[in-house]
């Protein structure tokens, strides 16, 4: 190994022989890239990243991504030897088993010391580009002159898969625009993936690539070479641009028969094999999870380092709240987690003079309640002027307006879903993101470990039926619905009208431990009357009484959502008139209605009542829990058709005429 003491050798020897011994264990894991990788990592933890083991929530650390979430070990045994208390030595011999902190890929919701959940490769590639676009934010809003209170970088290994995945190529674009020179990967370049040698299907000029997304590209020609990495991290810390660093690896180093091979990857190297490498490396003991005192010493000194890093940040903070004091309280606010006071004060109330869309209420929404919340930020996927995402007056995020809140994320919807939650993740940030309904498809698995982390995004999802008409059946969702509402955690509103959707936004700027979907009209809709009919705060119940029985009697239940709450109101009226008494129920959120108490769920939905009819523009599959086996179910179980919405409504028999007829039949 060149350029290493003998305490750096072991040190990474060290890492080397937890990732194997830890992989063994379990008889499940990746032991190759840990052990390729870990000069690299040594050299990030020990000599380039400022954090504190004893605070891992440290405003003003360092961020580190294992977006190769595979070779997980790496991290787990950094984590170890470096002193964060949720990360003793069993638990890395707990690896990848029940109820260990120690799961097949990283998960940020088990520790504040794990950064971001990653595992789905290229997420952490993203991910990372949000934290940056989030520090540059934290900078712009609070640092000032001889006070720089936010100078973070964030760190990650990547791996020949994520550069593969189009999630990382969007990102990339995306970061080399905005020129986020806090961004410093270091690229696992080993030539080896699961199938075998990169070449059979990995062979453009990924330098080159970086290169023409605006990238400041470094190679390290040996991953031993701890100076050599030591310096192309620190050119890169001076870069503006951010940061690629290909380390030239050996996947499985260390291992006489295994190293250089696929056969590194993705299985435990065997007991024979374990010995063999140990005696390759001169380690000093065959025993498992043998960690030499001198190695963790020399880990441990992080403690010490990150304690006074923060000690002297304390410092800076004090004297900031001298020279700044209203921005010094703006900022223990914000550090916080908790939202202003009197912010939901903010939210409008729509007259109900003249019909509305549900994204243009939203648009109204998001300025209201930005003029109270300077940590509301977002844009949309190229698609602002439909998703009403704009606030008025603030200017775009860009490469010199750091403190800009509107984002153009460009026609990049994966990736605008990974790096917001990476905005996410710098809290206190609340970060939206809008884009066609449709298009949740293209974004859904960062909308999947948004709702496992637990993290709080905002998706305006705009055009939400057949309602968007004419562009028809490849731009209409019909699944999109039912997809949301199976995601644990993911809570899904969709708004009757105007004031239904102040309080959806409400609801969700609130609703800081897990992502949630606004499903918003492109077609105008009513304004109702709220003197007439139930307060519009019946939302955060998920489903409410909007309109009881007019005759005295309840022979039927109508629940809809959103641009069909209309029609099932039109449609009571209609059966009023003929002697039948129907109750109109808005369920705008089948996750909020689930929490509500037995009792109320009862009182809204009587179980005596079986004849029940819910509308919407959608797949059926799901109202079944609702309706019971007794009720109908006015859904669309087919794609659309290209037509004026009106005339796709009116086929599709959603009307009153349809739904009156369909109350008929159940009543005989």
């Amino acid at each position: 190994m060149s350029n290493q003491t003998a305490l750096d050798q072991l040190s990474v020897n060290t890492i080397r022989t937890l990732a194997m011994d830890g992989v063994q264990k379990a008889n499940s894991g990746h032991p190759g890239m840990p052990m390729g990788m870990a000069p690299a990592a040594y050299t990030i933890w020990t000599q380039c990243m400022r954090h504190n083991p004893k605070n891992p929530s440290w405003a003003n650390r360092d961020r580190f991504i294992l977006s190769a979430g595979h070779g997980s070990m790496l991290i787990y045994s950094l984590l170890y030897l470096t002193g964060y208390d949720d990360f003793p030595l069993e638990q890395l011999k707990q690896f990848r088993q029940w109820g260990s902190m120690t799961p097949g890929h990283p998960e940020s919701e088990l520790s504040a010391a794990i950064e971001t959940t990653t595992g789905p490769l290229g997420q952490g590639f993203a991910n990372g580009v949000g934290m940056a676009i989030g520090a540059d934010y934290l900078a712009a809003h609070f640092n000032r002159e001889g006070h720089e209170l936010f100078d973070y970088h964030i760190y990650a290994i990547v791996s020949d898969g994520d550069l593969m995945e189009g999630v990382a190529s969007e990102a990339a674009s995306l970061a080399g625009h905005l020129k986020l020179g806090r961004l410093i990967y270091l690229y696992d370049d080993n030539e080896i993936s699961i199938d075998g040698n990169t070449n059979l299907a990995f062979t453009e000029d990924r330098a080159k690539r970086f290169e023409a997304y605006g990238w400041h590209v470094q190679t390290v020609t040996d991953a031993n070479d701890l100076q050599a990495l030591a310096a192309a991290i620190n050119a890169a810390q001076a870069d503006p641009r951010p940061s690629l660093i290909s380390v030239k690896s050996v996947i499985g180093y260390g291992s006489p028969n295994k190293a250089g091979t696929s056969k590194a990857h993705g299985e435990p190297l065997g007991a024979d094999e374990i010995k063999l490498t140990k005696q390759n490396l001169g380690w000093p003991s065959e025993e498992p999870f043998f960690v030499p005192e001198d190695a963790l010493n020399n880990f441990r000194a992080c403690i010490a380092r990150g304690a006074q890093a923060e000690a002297d940040w304390n410092a800076k903070v004090a004297a900031y709240a001298q020279a700044h004091p209203e921005l010094a309280a703006d900022l223990k606010q914000w550090l916080s987690g908790e939202l202003p006071a009197g912010w939901e004060e903010a939210m409008p109330v729509f007259p109900a003079d003249k019909p509305m869309a549900t994204r243009e209420a939203s648009g109204k929404v998001i300025n209201a309640f930005a003029a109270k919340l300077p940590m509301l930020l977002g844009g949309s996927a190229d698609l602002r002027p439909s998703n009403n995402t704009y606030i008025d007056g603030a200017p775009a995020f860009q490469a010199n307006s750091r403190n800009g809140r509107n984002f153009h994320f460009g026609v990049r919807e994966h990736s605008m879903g990974s790096v917001m939650n990476g905005m996410a993740l710098t809290k206190p940030l609340i970060p939206y993101g809008g884009t066609f309904m449709i298009f949740y498809d293209y974004m859904r698995p960062p909308v999947r470990l948004a709702a496992m982390m637990g993290l709080g995004p905002i998706y305006v999802y705009t055009h939400d039926s057949i309602g968007l008409g004419e562009d028809g059946p490849t731009h209409q969702p019909v699944e999109q619905l039912v997809g949301m509402r199976s995601v644990p955690n993911l809570t899904l509103i969709r708004p009757a009208d105007a004031n239904e959707t102040a309080v959806a936004w409400r609801v969700a700027i609130a609703n800081r431990h897990a992502p949630t979907a606004l499903a918003l009209t492109r077609q105008k809709l009513p304004v109702f009357d709220r003197t007439k009919y139930a307060s519009a705060e019946g939302v955060t119940k998920g489903g409410y009484v909007m309109s009881d029985s007019p005759t005295g009697k309840l022979d039927v239940i109508l629940m809809a959502t959103g641009s069909e709450v209309s029609v099932a109101v039109e449609a009571q009226d209609a059966l009023a008139k003929e002697g039948i008494g129907a109750r109109v129920v808005s369920m705008p959120s089948w996750e909020l209605f689930d929490q509500q108490s037995p009792a109320y769920r009862a009182e809204v939905l009587p179980p005596a009542v079986t004849a029940r009819v819910a509308i919407e523009a959608g797949v059926s599959l799901g109202w079944e829990r609702y309706v019971g086996l007794q009720g109908v179910v006015i859904g669309l179980d087919r794609f659309g058709a290209s037509a004026p919405y009106q005339v796709l409504m009116e086929q599709f028999g959603f009307t009153a005429a349809n739904v009156v007829a369909k109350v008929k039949g159940l009543l005989g």
